[in-house]
């Protein structure tokens, strides 16, 4: 486990990689972030984009979405993986803010996780990108790289991870830093190949330290 100087060092480092990271699901509103967000379980943020580039032309609202048969909607959607799961949970998100929110995304995390289809990740993202409280959303990117560097335990949940990282990062860092850990985790501390020669947490990095250990002694 990294102390308290080294995490500090970890955190410099990536914020130098990666200065202006940030959601990089388009949306204009908080209910586009929600349905965003919902459709990117198991799948790319890219391939989410180019679905909804279409999908919030023809649907502005929850009453939008509840106005067309399942099977549309599920057609609308069908190149992102789970998509009928998640067309079925969008319309019930979109029947609770109506009927109890006023059509209206709440911007309390309790609330938000109310919804069908919105875990504490979603929420986290919510709450961070389209309302500004801080928080720190884990997910496979961010639970890889903490791991890997010793932020946290191998076997600690997704939800002991992310309670280690608001202990060790300060509050006001916790939403930059869940950008720029994803960041790292997609652009550079790749689930597979990740860049360890070029890496300037190797150091410190007990996964990438193994990982270099075993390319020297298979050459």
């Amino acid at each position: 486990m990294l102390n308290k100087t080294q995490i500090r060092y970890c955190l410099d480092e990536m914020g130098r990689l990666f200065p202006n990271a940030h959601c990089e699901l388009v949306h204009s509103n908080p209910f586009e972030l929600v349905i965003a967000v919902a459709l990117s379980a198991q799948c790319t943020d890219a391939l989410v984009n180019k679905v909804t580039k279409n999908l919030f032309q023809k649907y502005k609202t929850p009453v939008d979405y509840l106005q067309v048969p399942l099977e549309e909607l599920q057609n609308d959607i069908r190149s992102i993986g789970l998509f009928r799961n998640k067309a079925k949970n969008i319309q019930k998100l979109c029947r609770m803010l109506i009927d109890e929110y006023d059509g209206v995304v709440p911007n309390d995390r309790d609330e938000l996780t109310k919804l069908p289809g919105v875990g504490r990740k979603t929420a986290n993202v919510v709450v961070s990108v389209a309302f500004g409280e801080p928080a720190i959303a884990v997910d496979t990117h961010v639970e890889r790289v903490s791991k890997r560097l010793g932020f946290c335990r191998w076997k600690d949940s997704v939800l002991e991870v992310e309670k280690t990282l608001m202990k060790k990062v300060p509050k006001e860092e916790w939403s930059i830093t869940h950008h720029r850990m994803i960041f790292f985790g997609r652009y550079h501390c790749k689930a597979q190949n990740p860049q360890c020669d070029v890496c300037p947490l190797l150091d410190l990095c007990r996964e990438g330290k193994k990982r270099m250990k075993n390319r020297e002694k298979a050459k």
